[in-house]
């Protein structure tokens, strides 16, 4: 089980480094979930004179007002007997102490760095590594002694704030708490069981420990507190006896000041038939039994959550794209791959696999058709304007056999009604491949990461799109043009020409047409008309889908590629420059993911082979 102590142990740092320890934070937070024991307790309480016995030596500042202004993190490892002693701070990963006394000092100057030469405290912790043959495997967070008075030189929110952070840390549920409670104090007045009742109202999760029951008033003793009848918790409460001031002064050796801790217990008659469940010894051992169980009990649930979070991560980070390439060829490799994946997603619009393109089949199968019914032909069509033209047509003489120039005008003046159509299609199916660029646009994640290159890419679709409309138009046209310039004469060949229906009429030259003759007309023209437009209503489709869709498909950014080489190196950089904010979160994410994959390979070694 000790693996699992020095498995925390690491993934502790690692969360300490990556700036994940227990702080509010929109990111997932590991720390969060880790098993830890958090050391409470007041000003004065013999807080430090308790870790320093269960580590067996002294290393933690000491003096008047708040020592401790950021979390400690204290982490024992165990060595073999004979191994020389020896500290390790987080922040200066490959310097070893050997004097505590410097690692006292490195504590007071690592918290002034984070606070400044003030009284603020702050929340980020410090890492201690303590490796000894005199200690077991355990990991102590030692926090602000809890104060009711702000000093001089501290704002009034300070013993609030000290609260809100000690609260932060014990109210997780895989926190153990070990409240430091003076003997000498009523029970009711300790802030250690004051604040620990709040967050554990049951004591399932509460260790009390006892000091300074060696300067109780004569007469009285602690044996209803330790034996849990002043207050029960779910564990034994544990008494210690600590160094005086005066032995403190002496420097007087700590493992002369366990023995002698021994010695009170075993040999002060109210407490003799507690001795083998008092002392630092026994309490450090018994914290490091209880963190063991509570780390077995909780790995399927860390896996669990590990599992969860790499799988949001992921997310998050394919959401947000990958990261800028650094060199020039890079770069251009970068937007080439971009341009291609959005030219591919806009295929795939066209082509139905996903939803927009059956929108350019509408124009065709439907709102060109009813354009060309729509058209309304009375007006070159009407009686009057057929005699008009017929007679305009025939010059100082009338004709002797068919009013052919006659035929050809109106045929004309009545096909070119069909542009409008043809023209409204172009632009129709323009404005359905404008929407599916921006469509496509959107869709395409990596342009969402980078807002000069979407820009850039955007107008130089629309600009191609433009292009291709232009030559859309022309060749629709052309086709109505044509369809005009050159005449199907099979259709008027085969048109009856006697007079009954309306040939050549018989009565006076002067009189010239009568009113069924140019109704005749008038019925033939249209016939040859709505054959044409039944004609064009294919043949125009199939202009716009060549000149249009089919170049759309091939190549919508081949300009922009061609203009592409020819940009200059801090131009192409500003096209992937992206959101700052942007790039943080992804720098972020990234070495959150690269934690949480170390961890869940280091815990599933562990956990498999138990």
């Amino acid at each position: 089980m000790d693996n699992l102590i020095s498995l925390v142990n690491k993934i502790q740092r690692a969360c300490t480094a990556l700036g994940d320890h227990g702080e509010a934070s929109a990111l997932p937070t590991l720390w969060d979930s880790l098993p830890a024991i958090a050391v409470v307790g007041g000003q004065s309480s013999g807080k430090s004179s308790v870790l320093e016995s269960v580590v067996g030596k002294d290393f933690l500042p000491r003096g008047s007002g708040i020592v401790t202004r950021r979390p400690l993190v204290l982490q024992l490892h165990k060595i073999e007997e004979g191994g020389r002693e020896y500290a390790e701070f987080l922040h200066l990963p490959r310097k070893r102490f050997t004097d505590f006394a410097a690692v006292r000092k490195e504590i007071q100057d690592e918290t002034d760095r984070e606070t400044g030469r003030t009284k603020q405290i702050s929340s980020v912790p410090i890492h201690l590594s303590i490796y000894s043959p005199n200690v077991v495997n355990l990991t102590l967070i030692d926090l602000p002694g809890l104060t009711k008075v702000a000093v001089e030189g501290q704002p009034d929110s300070i013993v609030q704030d000290i609260e809100n952070m000690v609260r932060s840390y014990i109210e997780k549920p895989n926190c153990i708490i070990l409240a430091i409670t003076p003997a000498n104090q009523d029970l009711a007045t300790s802030d250690a069981i004051k604040i620990s009742r709040e967050v554990d109202p049951t004591g399932e999760r509460t260790f009390g420990v006892l000091t300074k029951i060696d300067l109780m008033d004569k007469g009285t003793d602690a044996v209803d507190m330790l034996e849990g009848r002043a207050y029960r918790l779910k564990y034994p409460w544990v008494g210690v006896v600590n160094r005086s001031q005066a032995d403190i002064n002496k420097n007087v050796d700590m493992i002369a000041a366990r023995r002698r801790e021994r010695e009170y217990f075993s040999s002060t008659p109210e407490y003799k038939h507690l001795a083998h469940r008092m002392g630092s010894e026994h309490l450090a051992k018994m914290l490091s039994k209880q963190l063991e169980a509570v780390i077995k009990s909780k790995i399927p649930g860390i896996q669990s959550l590990i599992s969860k979070t790499i799988a949001e991560l992921e997310a998050e980070l394919s959401r947000l794209g990958k990261p800028i390439a650094a060199d020039e060829g890079g770069k251009l490799y970068s937007i080439m791959e971009i341009c291609r994946s959005f030219d591919q997603i806009f295929k795939e619009h066209l082509d139905g696999v996903r939803p927009g393109g059956d929108k350019i089949y509408n124009v065709f199968d439907n709102q060109l058709p009813a354009a060309l019914k729509r058209l309304q032909f009375d007006k070159q069509l009407s009686m009057e304007n057929i005699r008009k033209r017929i007679t305009e047509a025939d010059g100082y003489q009338p004709h002797l056999i068919a009013p052919e120039q006659g035929y050809r005008h109106l045929i004309e003046s009545s096909l070119t009604t069909v542009r409008g159509p043809a023209e409204a299609s172009v632009d129709a199916v323009h404005s359905l491949l404008k929407d599916l660029v921006h469509k496509a646009i959107s869709e395409t994640l990596d342009l969402k990461q980078y807002p000069g290159l979407r820009v850039e890419v955007g107008n130089a679709a629309i600009d191609s799109l433009e292009k291709m409309r232009e030559e859309s138009k022309k060749a629709a046209l052309q086709l109505v043009d044509m369809e005009c310039g050159y005449l199907t004469v099979d259709f008027f060949r085969k048109i009856p020409q006697d007079v009954d229906k309306g040939g050549n009429p018989t009565h006076s030259i002067f009189d010239r047409y009568n009113d069924s003759y140019l109704r005749r007309i008038g019925t033939n023209v249209l016939s040859y008309v709505n054959m044409v437009c039944a004609s064009l209503q294919h043949s125009i489709p199939k202009s716009i889908v060549y000149c249009q869709v089919r170049e759309a498909k091939r190549g919508l950014l081949d300009h922009f590629f061609t203009e592409l080489g020819k940009i200059e190196p801090k131009r192409l950089s500003s096209l992937l420059n992206e959101d700052p904010a942007i790039m943080e979160r992804r720098s972020a994410l990234a070495k959150r993911l690269e934690l949480y994959r170390s961890a869940q390979a280091e815990i599933d070694a562990v956990a498999w082979s138990k």
